[in-house]
């Protein structure tokens, strides 16, 4: 009675308060359960189809690490007031219509900023933890994840290329005309629209994801700036109201991309730079519950990240042989020059703002601890209301074994 009557009390406040406290994400379990159901005849043995479905999130993931987009994000009410006259035109090639010269707010200075700041590790956000070393002959390559407060799991990654230069790089990861013939999860590209004079563009995206889940759409704003040799690529999701929302394939609104390319010493100790080294910033809501995307990730992202290499030396040769500059890749040759003391006074905006934050946060004072069995029965009620999957059974067995713990302590 001791334990049994606190936890039904928490239970009833916590139905309460979920039916009152009603997020924007509340339906996605339930939404998700229905993209993402299996039919009882075609689906294996639970412990099958839990490999299974891990393995597959975790190659749809991880591909895309080493793939572009930005964290900053444009108001409904600014790509209102700033609309594209030109209407889009959507294809699998990337042709595209013109953006009127002045209209590049999809991307701008302030997202550059935010990149910055993550490069230098001055954002204000977590640590990163170590996941991984991994390397094969023309390719080294390294992990890091952190987990914030709220929204999925952050991810960073550093990749050096052997025998190819930043510009190649750069063109490799915009060229979308190319890019089917390395990754095999994108459907269509087209590109909406374009500005020529900074480069910036506007794309859609369709993905194929695996058998239990419908595809996923991208709409995403992206753009470059160049200080001397090395590259900032920027890109992000963004509203875009001439791409109409449909129920498949699934819109990813959340969508952050964004990675640093310059040209390093080779790893063969000759003292050149004549190797290439990728920054990369990633983290996006596909609809997902985080914990088990994250699972994904961590099993499948080195066997999918390996399989990048031969695509670039593959792009490599076709630059080599004489083709056809694409429409793509002329457009990422296309940047928005910048001096290193414009990025130093990103670096001391910083500074200022974080040394702002400390001395504002040592005068609040320390709020009231909430019971722990109320924070516990209500997390057992929200968790069950919006996923009956294995995100519930996790938070379930998590709270079982607080409890299993606190009885050993009695």
């Amino acid at each position: 009675m001791i334990f049994i009557a606190p936890l039904w009390i928490a239970v009833i406040v916590g139905v309460l308060v979920g039916w009152a406290w009603k997020p924007k994400w509340a339906n996605i379990g339930r939404e998700m359960m229905i993209d993402c159901s299996v039919s009882k005849d075609s689906t294996p043995s639970s412990s099958d189809s839990s490999s299974t479905s891990f393995n597959l999130i975790s190659s749809l993931n991880s591909i895309k690490f080493l793939l572009p987009s930005c964290i900053s994000w444009i108001t409904d009410d600014e790509a209102q007031s700033d609309p594209f006259s030109v209407p889009p035109t959507v294809d699998s090639n990337c042709s595209s219509s013109q953006i009127p010269k002045g209209k590049t707010s999809f991307v701008t200075n302030e997202d550059l900023e935010h990149f910055v700041n993550l490069v230098e590790e001055k954002d204000g956000g977590p640590a990163w933890i170590h996941m991984m070393d991994c390397s094969t002959p023309t390719m080294f390559y390294q992990a890091w994840q952190r987990d914030l407060e709220a929204g999925p799991t952050e991810y960073r990654s550093r990749t050096v290329f052997e025998d190819t230069t930043p510009e190649m790089v750069r063109d490799f990861f915009w060229d979308d005309e190319f890019r089917p013939k390395w990754d095999n999860m994108l459907v269509s590209a087209a590109t909406m629209e374009e500005c020529p004079t900074t480069g910036t563009m506007v794309v859609h995206w369709v993905r194929k994801f695996p058998f239990f889940c419908s595809d996923r759409e991208y709409v995403f704003g992206r753009r470059i700036w160049e200080s001397g040799r090395a590259y900032y690529c920027v890109t992000k999701g963004v509203p875009y109201g001439s791409v109409p929302r449909k129920n498949k394939p699934r819109r990813v609104d959340l969508y952050y991309s964004s990675w640093l390319i310059r040209a390093v010493e080779s790893r063969k100790g000759d003292g050149q730079l004549t190797a290439c080294e990728v920054l990369l910033f990633h983290h996006e809501d596909m609809g997902i519950p985080w914990k088990i995307a994250k699972v994904g990730v961590r099993q499948g992202m080195w066997g999918t990240v390996k399989k990048i290499d031969p695509g670039l030396r593959a792009y490599q040769k076709e630059r080599t042989s004489g083709n056809t500059l694409s429409h793509c890749a002329f457009m990422a040759q296309i940047n928005s020059k910048i001096s290193a003391d414009y990025l130093r006074s990103f670096e001391s905006k910083s500074n200022d703002s974080s040394e702002l934050e400390t001395h504002n946060s040592s005068e609040k004072p320390s709020g009231k601890n909430i019971p722990k069995l109320l924070v516990v029965g209500g997390a057992i009620v929200l968790a069950c209301s919006f996923d009956r999957g294995l995100l519930t059974k996790a938070v379930i067995f998590g709270v079982a074994r607080r409890f299993a713990n606190i009885g050993k302590r009695l």
